[in-house]
């Protein structure tokens, strides 16, 4: 099928025939983003402890692709992986509550170091903006409180809290379980 409309001797020589090719072979995302519509998350939580390697994590790409992994040992617990695909909607409203936290504009030069509480990891691009933030576990706004950027770390408790009840939601809609977390 491909060589009735090969036109050289070099398979990627000829723009048609690869786009050809990727059009054939591949299907294309249900919609395809611009550089301002450029659109990555990626959320970590986790820790090293008694019941080994605990974890959540949650990301969603700029074609839709949504990835959510639970793993909890507690009371022999298996790990729960999800990956769906959400419609460009779902991805709006994520940016959104991201642009109107106004995290972009903060820095984690002054928030607590990862530790063996756990540590947390929150990578953003959203339009020409790229960010990513490592800190520890923050078990609560006392822990907030007492760092040296509460306004900063403020914003970035509140943040996590929106998109951990986000992705919950759409976990437990889309495969009605109960995520754990």
């Amino acid at each position: 099928f491909f060589l009735l409309f090969r036109r050289s001797r070099s398979l990627f020589s000829d723009s048609f025939s690869l786009s050809f090719l990727f059009l054939s072979f591949f299907p294309l995302p249900p919609f395809l983003p611009t550089m301002e519509d450029e659109f990555y998350l990626r959320y970590y939580v986790g820790h090293k402890g008694r019941f080994g390697h605990e974890f959540l994590e949650f990301e969603f790409f700029p074609n839709g692709k949504m990835r959510y992994a639970n793993n909890s040992h507690y009371k022999n617990e298996t790990m729960i992986r999800k990956e769906a695909f959400v419609q460009p909607a779902v991805l709006k409203e994520l940016k959104r509550i991201i642009e109107e936290s106004e995290i972009t504009k903060e820095d984690d030069n002054l928030w607590p170091e990862p530790d063996v509480v756990g540590k947390q990891e929150l990578e953003l691009v959203v339009g020409r903006d790229h960010v990513s933030f490592t800190t520890s576990k923050i078990g609560s706004l006392l822990d907030v409180a007492e760092s040296k950027d509460p306004d900063g770390l403020k914003i970035f408790y509140y943040l996590v809290q929106d998109l951990k009840c986000f992705v919950f939601s759409l976990i437990s809609l889309h495969f009605k379980i109960k995520p754990i977390g």
